[in-house]
């Protein structure tokens, strides 16, 4: 599934979803912005995760987390009871010359 880069820092946090409160956005076609990664915690039950470009599907679950690369085209779904958060990255500003 790959990891974020050692150089992001945390900066924003989704509100706890779960899966009736998942909004619709998060289930079709989305990304992030440029230069924006994040991380999808499941903290109960099993979230489907995929990426469109390349094509591939990974089942998230407690100690899984998605990484979302910056522009990536992805959707996610639950696969029965979940709660899950999302975490958003980015460059350390501090570290550039």
């Amino acid at each position: 599934m790959g990891a974020l880069p050692p150089d992001l820092v945390a900066y924003s946090r989704s509100p706890e979803f779960d899966q009736d409160t998942l909004p619709a956005a998060l289930q079709r076609n989305h990304s992030t912005k440029a230069g924006t990664w994040a991380l999808i915690h499941v903290l109960e039950g099993k979230l489907l995760y995929r990426v469109m470009e390349p094509a591939s599907e990974t089942v998230l679950e407690p100690g899984t987390p998605g990484v979302v690369k910056p522009a990536e085209l992805h959707e996610v779904h639950p696969l029965g009871e979940v709660r899950m958060f999302v975490e958003f990255y980015r460059e350390n500003s501090t570290d550039r010359t």
